[in-house]
């Protein structure tokens, strides 16, 4: 009820102060974060150069066929994820999830089918937040697109250290057999919600993680996608 009352209720935009109905961007600020680059369809992120994916997913295969993300991680979108993760407004998961929502529907249409699951954070991360963005993200974004949200599917075998800091191959071997699924999920197509994709390392180990539990198909679900 609380989120529900959220999305109608009088608000300010989160970026510019303008008033808005809703937990939502003004049409400017949406307009202005939200463009649509040309992006990589595996991965989203942002090409340069006139190629049909990036260096990255050419070199490496991924197991999640592809990404949507709604903006870019820089100033000033990056505002919106800093509020949500580290001065922890909850108010913010449910315009993220807009946004999320908003680059579904430019990215065509989902798998029928299609079950949400959320990245799930670190015991670390859950002291120190006391919650986990994606999953907050992935609740609002469940009742943005109607659809069912699977809740303790994914998790994680071992904790890890922080990636901020951390390089792309760091990533990569830390995130390798990170996570495992309970249950079966024989033909189903999965959606991984996540709050920012900066190498993808998670979200592929996700991913791997929901193949083997025997998904048809994995898509990504990403805020934002660090250049």
């Amino acid at each position: 009820m609380g989120r529900w009352l959220l999305s109608r209720v009088g608000c300010d935009c989160p970026l510019c102060g303008a008033r808005v109905a809703g937990a939502r961007l003004c049409a400017g600020c949406e307009a202005d974060i939200c463009e649509a680059p040309p992006r990589c369809p595996r991965c989203a992120l942002r090409l340069r150069l006139d190629a049909p994916h990036c260096a990255a997913c050419l070199g490496a295969p991924r197991a999640f066929s592809r990404t949507l993300a709604a903006f870019d991680y820089a100033p000033p979108a990056d505002t919106l994820i800093l509020t949500l993760k580290t001065r922890l407004r909850l108010s913010m998961a449910p315009v993220l999830a807009r946004l999320i929502a908003a680059a579904v529907a430019r990215g065509g249409p989902l798998p029928d089918g299609a079950l949400l699951v959320a990245i799930p954070a670190s015991r670390a991360s859950l002291r120190q937040r006391g919650m986990n963005p994606a999953g907050e993200i992935a609740r609002s974004l469940a009742a943005e697109l109607g659809l069912p949200l699977a809740r303790g599917l994914l998790r994680r075998r071992r904790e890890t250290p922080r990636q901020t800091a951390q390089g792309r191959h760091a990533r990569r071997r830390g995130a390798q057999n990170l996570f495992y699924c309970v249950g079966d999920l024989r033909g189903r197509p999965l959606l991984l919600v996540d709050d920012v994709m900066t190498t993808g390392s998670t979200a592929n180990a996700a991913a791997a993680a929901l193949l083997a539990a025997g998904a048809a198909d994995v898509t990504v679900l990403v805020a934002a996608r660090t250049p």
